[in-house]
């Protein structure tokens, strides 16, 4: 595999031109079904096999897991503040940087329970929302870019399945 289809084994996201009741419903469960596969993928792996990246000079699977954790916390966040404010500006963080703190570090087990509920919670959310709801938006500062939360559910349904392919695809080369 090149290093883009190691980088992007799914494919670039791509955002969708339109938005159906049938994308929206297939992409809440992907949400759904995201923390029980990504367990099922990494729960026989040990600290060696965590600890090796999912390409060359690319993260440890192990801090793929926690990116994942940390990126889906921020996503809730901003789906949150675009149900209650008008259409803010959310925050970006440098993830690069958060991978390198101490607690990527950690085992895996707290970011997949974190995944757990986070995503438990995103999908109560998900299932309430109205047609009103979705077209609901936020401001990303370093685009400028205005992101309904149709757009931002693709997005995390496409994070989700971008990083397990990454970490299925490592869990083939042991």
């Amino acid at each position: 595999m090149t290093d883009e289809q190691l980088k992007y084994p799914t494919g670039k996201f791509v955002p969708p031109i339109s938005f159906t009741n049938d994308d929206l419903h297939h992409w809440i469960n992907d949400i759904k079904i995201l923390p029980g596969k990504l367990r099922q993928a990494i729960m026989s792996l040990n600290d060696a096999q965590l600890d090796t990246p999912y390409r060359p000079g690319g993260w440890t699977i192990r801090q793929v897991v926690h990116h994942m954790a940390d990126s889906h916390m921020n996503s809730i966040i901003r789906f949150k503040w675009a149900l209650t404010e008008e259409q803010p500006a959310i925050k970006a963080y440098l993830q690069a940087d958060w991978a390198l703190l101490p607690d990527y570090r950690l085992p895996v087990e707290p970011s997949l329970k974190i995944l757990e509920g986070v995503h438990q919670r995103m999908v109560a959310l998900f299932e309430s929302f109205t047609e009103n709801e979705w077209s609901r938006s936020f401001k990303h500062p370093e685009t400028g870019d205005t992101i309904s939360l149709k757009r931002n559910l693709a997005l995390y349904a496409w994070h989700g399945k971008h990083h397990l392919a990454q970490i299925i695809n490592t869990i083939k080369g042991f």
